[in-house]
């Protein structure tokens, strides 16, 4: 199934999960999906080995196990910054065999122990690349307080309107904690000609030190109210999981009831939380 047909109906639920670390058995990621299967996500999204996991081979690998095993439409991510055109045919056609139809373009992020490839520059071209080369349903990828490389929020709403004319059908928003910002930034992409569905993702507070490493590298802010929640509970790690879970179940409330288009939630790979947070949002 193209994922975006799943915004025929409003708002839609999805996860990221990722492909567990090179000393993890893989076995480990099989048996979160067995639990998040149950909580009836329209979609989960794989990332492409993040964190020095087991990249590539397994994102698809995961992919078609959600998709044969669960019955669930899957999203593989695909990063360039580091791949050639014929790197990513070879991907292109490991999806294409394995029944993959959803793809998240993204340029990736720059390592500076690694030279990038300079096929594609940014995740536009992908785009325009797996558009011409098979036929797949393309999400991109957006940032509602602005691409931290990006000078300004208007400049970077202007090269996203570059990735949605070149294909991209949809798009799943970095993290963010102030829901304003997310609505300014749908006013912004509607004022741009911007139309194709929005997801707003939410990553829960589970630990200081996990969400301050995250905010440091997409740039996304701490609101007041969440900073305040994260100094209270500094030293009392149960209690900040617990108030980080009411925040996000806050804003995800907000969120679908002023119209959100959906809800993306970065799991960490962790079913208890996903399924706290389904449980909450559904009464």
């Amino acid at each position: 199934m193209r994922a975006v047909s799943l915004f025929d109906k409003k708002p839609v639920i999805s996860f990221e999960v990722f492909p567990p670390k090179p000393d993890t058995p893989i076995q480990s990621i099989y048996q979160t999906l067995d639990s998040l299967k149950d909580l009836k996500p329209d979609f989960i999204s794989v990332t492409y080995g993040a964190g020095g996991s087991q990249a590539g081979a397994s994102t698809a690998d995961i992919c078609e196990t959600i998709q044969s095993k669960h019955n669930i439409p899957a999203i593989a991510h695909l990063p360039c910054i580091n791949e050639t055109k014929d790197s990513v045919l070879e991907k292109l056609a490991t999806f294409r065999r394995k029944g993959i139809e959803n793809i998240l373009a993204l340029r990736g992020d720059r390592n500076p122990d690694t030279e990038p490839k300079n096929d594609f520059r940014y995740a536009s071209e992908l785009i325009s690349f797996i558009r011409q080369n098979g036929d797949f349903d393309i999400a991109a990828a957006c940032y509602p307080e602005g691409h931290p490389e990006s000078p300004d929020i208007d400049t970077d709403i202007t090269h996203l309107k570059e990735k949605v004319d070149a294909g991209a059908t949809h798009l799943i928003s970095q993290l963010f904690y102030n829901n304003n910002d997310f609505y300014s930034f749908s006013e912004k992409l509607e004022r741009k000609g911007i139309n194709v569905p929005v997801e707003a993702g939410i990553m829960p507070v589970t630990s200081k030190k996990s969400i301050e490493r995250m905010v440091s590298l997409c740039g996304a802010s701490i609101p007041n109210r969440l900073a305040k929640l994260m100094a209270r509970y500094s030293s009392d790690p149960a209690s900040l999981k617990a108030a980080g879970l009411e925040y996000a179940i806050m804003q995800i409330i907000d969120l679908m009831e002023n119209g959100a288009d959906g809800i993306h939630i970065y799991t960490m790979n962790n079913p208890d939380v996903a399924r706290y947070i389904m449980e909450q949002i559904k009464e």
